[in-house]
């Protein structure tokens, strides 16, 4: 048995996994079938994001010129605000505008950070309703460039000058945060190589050999 599972194909193997294209093509068909009933029966939660603004003004903090410290500054930088995004006070305050979640749930499940560098940054959030979604990326952003603006006005710990502009916080788009075509991926390929395993190990002949005839 040992043989058998851990033994390599045989050409005969291989010639009989490339005779069953048929097989294998209508597994893929059928698997891609499976993925797009999954996504709609069982639906992935809806995305939404916001966008934050956020300018280091590199120049006036670092007039001369030296690539290291500016990257170091950079850094550090973009470092305080990720922890401003995602600090309890900043969650604690988009929760209560929820009314319906706490601050951790908010972190660990329904909220996303991305680009966390010079430039936009995107506030996503994740809910089976795209109201609750569009108006918990709205806050996060809003409350983050509330709480930023007044570390630097209060000098507490920020650059005094870094800017931030909550540029995009009303009709937010919204998707599922897993595509259809992402599942009917995964199905058909998930299903093709099942059924691929089932060639390989499951030979039914269809006809006779020589040998028995005779």
């Amino acid at each position: 048995m040992s043989n058998f599972l851990f033994s390599p194909p045989s050409i005969d193997d291989l010639i009989r996994l490339l005779k069953a294209w048929r097989f294998w093509t209508l597994g893929a068909l059928v698997g891609a079938l499976i993925g797009a009933a999954i996504f709609y029966v069982s639906p992935p939660p809806y995305s939404a994001r916001a966008t934050v603004l956020v300018d280091f003004n590199l120049e006036e903090a670092w007039p001369q010129e030296a690539d290291r410290q500016q990257f170091f500054y950079l850094e550090r930088e973009a470092r305080k605000l990720e922890d401003i995004a995602l600090s309890d006070d900043v969650m604690q305050a988009v929760a209560d505008s929820d009314g319906m979640t706490t601050g951790n749930e908010l972190r660990d499940k329904k909220l996303k950070l991305s680009q966390p560098a010079e430039g936009g940054w995107h506030f996503y959030a994740y809910d089976y309703e795209t109201r609750r979604a569009q108006r918990l990326a709205s806050e996060w952003a809003l409350m983050f460039a509330e709480k930023v603006k007044e570390n630097v006005a209060n000098s507490a710990g920020l650059n005094s000058f870094i800017q931030v502009d909550a540029t995009q916080i009303e009709n937010l788009p919204v998707e599922r945060s897993v595509s259809l075509s992402s599942y009917l991926f995964a199905g058909a390929i998930s299903f093709l190589f099942l059924s691929s395993l089932f060639v390989l190990f499951f030979s039914l002949p269809s006809t006779l050999s020589q040998k028995e005839r005779e």
